[in-house]
């Protein structure tokens, strides 16, 4: 019998929340020979390694599934929980399917952490990809071309696989596809926030990072349409938009507390995967430019991504406004420095929009959420009485 919509959701929880990656594990077990490729936050081109026959697998840490001990002998206690728990997982084992590393230059830890990975994992290529600083110069696409070339012949060396035009663009339609289910998801979570919850959501999308893309397109097909049909009605409840779980995610019992006083209708958790908002071209020339036009062009927006034509903070009021939300919740996750430095010119730009902001701190290996309850009720609560 089919699946329900509620044993496919608990299938990506138990993803979501698998130390061992159990999921991949099972599809290297299938597929004797092949290769993961795993890839720091915010965005990666997945469709480079999935033309070379990897797996792309999307590190999103660890959250409290494992005590950082190893890692902070390598690492820095005070840097941001993410890059050590995910330094944690590959040094305690769970992360021994790894053949090819890439990090970004997102932040100074997340740049560093490449060194580290390679000084202890020697038998790993751990690569940084750096992205473009400024989406808007003129040399930005001929120089991401460039580096989305030169990635790409480090996934041949570690496949033995060629990354040819006509793999690339056979990868990109199965990605447009993720994609634009993707925004339907999110769609039904702007529209109808009742059918489908921030949790539910959440791991609905953090799934794909886990699993073969072609899988989770068959997921999300059979998913979506189960949630329209759920029979719920809606609550009064505060519409609010969550901005700041683009790299450190916050702990599935945090956003579930949100959820039971809100309704988050959007949001830029694991915005990497959903970095693209429009399809790419197809049946392009160069599948390359194709992927990197589309990244300076049709991408979303993030602190850690510089584009003087589209600032963040327009695009954050265009986030609120299309997703018809009353308020926001402009987070961060401790110790990051892109997140904290945002929230200052994002709570400006809030503030002479005259939207009411909650200003939060998070960290994904927190587990008592009093005071996270405490803040949200009370904001959620004085906006309310407002509204009357």
């Amino acid at each position: 019998m089919p699946m329900s919509a509620e044993d496919l959701i608990e299938e990506c929880r138990e993803l979501v929340e698998d130390p061992e990656f159990s999921a991949v594990r099972d599809w290297l077990d299938h597929h004797p020979g092949a290769k993961v490729l795993g890839h720091f936050q915010v965005y990666f081109p997945e469709e480079i390694a999935h033309a070379a026959g990897m797996l792309p697998v999307k590190l999103a840490g660890a959250g409290s599934a494992l005590q950082i001990r190893q890692a902070d002998a390598r690492i820095a206690a005070f840097v941001c929980s993410i890059v050590r728990s995910a330094l944690e997982a590959a040094l305690s084992g769970h992360l021994d399917f790894l053949s090819v590393f890439v990090t970004h230059p997102i932040c100074d830890a997340a740049r560093h952490a490449c060194g580290v990975w390679a000084r202890n994992f020697p038998e790993l290529s751990a690569q940084i990809l750096y992205l473009p600083q400024n989406a808007g110069s003129s040399h930005a696409l001929d120089y991401l071309r460039a580096e989305y070339a030169r990635v790409a012949r480090v996934i041949e060396q570690a496949t033995g696989a060629q990354v040819t035009d006509e793999a690339l663009r056979a990868s990109i339609a199965v990605f447009n596809e993720n994609r634009r289910l993707l925004r339907e998801l999110y769609a039904l979570k702007r529209e109808a926030p009742w059918l489908v919850s921030a949790v539910e959501a959440y791991v609905l999308t953090r799934a794909a990072g886990l699993m073969p893309r072609e899988r989770h397109n068959e997921l999300l097909r059979a998913v979506i349409p189960a949630l329209r049909a759920r029979d719920a009605r809606p609550q009064d409840k505060l519409r609010v938009v969550f901005e700041g779980g683009f790299c450190e995610q916050p702990p599935l019992d945090m956003l579930a507390v949100i959820q039971e006083i809100c309704y988050v209708v959007d949001d830029d958790l694991m915005i990497g995967l959903r970095w693209l908002t429009d399809d790419v071209p197809q049946d392009g020339e160069d599948p390359l430019r194709d992927l990197a036009r589309a990244y300076l062009q049709t991408s979303s927006h993030s602190p850690v991504q510089r584009d003087p034509r589209r600032p963040k903070e327009e695009r954050l009021l265009a986030r609120i406004r299309d997703a018809n939300a009353e308020a926001a919740i402009v987070a961060a996750a401790k110790m990051c420095e892109p997140g904290l430095e945002e929230q200052v010119a994002y709570g400006q730009a809030l503030d002479d929009a005259g939207i009411p902001h909650l200003v939060m701190e998070f960290e994904e290996k927190t587990r008592v959420f009093e005071q996270t309850r405490m803040e949200v009720e009370t904001f959620a609560e004085s906006l309310l009485l407002d509204l009357v």
